[in-house]
């Protein structure tokens, strides 16, 4: 018996599949938690160190959680760490939302590669966008994520929040007289084109895997992912920041994060 000649059915068809829809790309947060804090001279890692009542990365993930356009947030921790999910993740966070891997590496670089290739075992694709930030920039606020993302949602490339440098930048000589470590200024750079790179910074999580493995590959120390994209031939889209959204890192930082958050808190009553 002859078989009857089959046809495309319009899901089947050539003809559709070409024009079928791309799912919406996703946005994704990865919260880089497996530092040591040895600039802070704290006891223990600083992003867990008490700031206006809560460890730091407590506010920064509660921040996070706040933002309605992020779909998951990974936080990546060191393999030793025996401390976040108990006191962090159960006390602080929404654990719907929150994935956690003990996949840290040795520098931040090798801690965010690594989880951005834990986030594509999550099913996440290489479309999808990924806001890396730090855990110790506990002051950013949902606003200014959020314009983060507006921004950068339909660009090509991706960007960073970055404040255009408000002070004179000088580059340090050395005294010849007086020896090592007694600089003097050797000369006064324009600030006019300048800006101090932060985070969140948001790009696709293919480009920016394949970018920070291109750099390390290459040799190149990059401190931020903006650098790995830049190494690789991309642009990033710079949108304004704020002097508040600094990085925790020294003991007097510190005092001046509790000073800021303790005020919001005060606002909000």
């Amino acid at each position: 018996m002859r078989a009857s000649p089959m046809t495309d059915s319009p899901a089947d068809s050539p003809h559709h599949l070409q024009h079928a829809p791309s799912p919406v790309p996703r946005i994704w947060a990865l919260v880089a938690c497996a530092g040591t804090g040895s600039r802070a001279q704290s006891k223990g890692p600083k992003q867990y160190q008490a700031i206006a009542g809560k460890p730091m990365v407590a506010h920064t993930l509660q921040v996070l959680s706040r933002v309605g356009d992020i779909f998951q947030t990974l936080v990546v921790l060191s393999p030793s760490d025996s401390y976040f999910e108990e006191n962090i993740a159960q006390k602080f966070c929404n654990n719907d939302s929150l994935l956690i891997a003990q996949c840290g590496g040795s520098s931040r670089t090798s801690s965010v590669f690594n989880g951005l290739s834990h986030l594509l075992t999550k099913n996440a694709l290489k479309n999808d966008w990924v806001l890396v930030h730090d855990a110790a920039r506990c002051l950013v606020t949902p606003a200014q994520v959020q314009s983060l993302i507006d921004a950068c949602r339909d660009d090509a490339v991706g960007g960073l929040l970055a404040l255009k440098l408000p002070d004179t930048l000088k580059v340090e000589g050395h005294d010849e007289v007086r020896g090592k470590g007694a600089g003097r200024v050797a000369s006064t750079l324009d600030r006019s084109d300048k800006w101090l790179a932060q985070t969140p910074q948001m790009f696709r999580i293919g480009p920016l895997r394949d970018a920070l493995q291109a750099a390390q590959d290459a040799g190149l120390e990059v401190t931020d992912e903006a650098s790995a994209m830049e190494a690789a031939g991309f642009k990033p889209l710079l949108v304004p920041g704020s002097a508040q959204n600094f990085k925790v890192t020294y003991p007097e930082d510190f005092a001046l994060a509790e000073a800021i958050l303790t005020h919001r808190e005060a606002q909000k009553k």
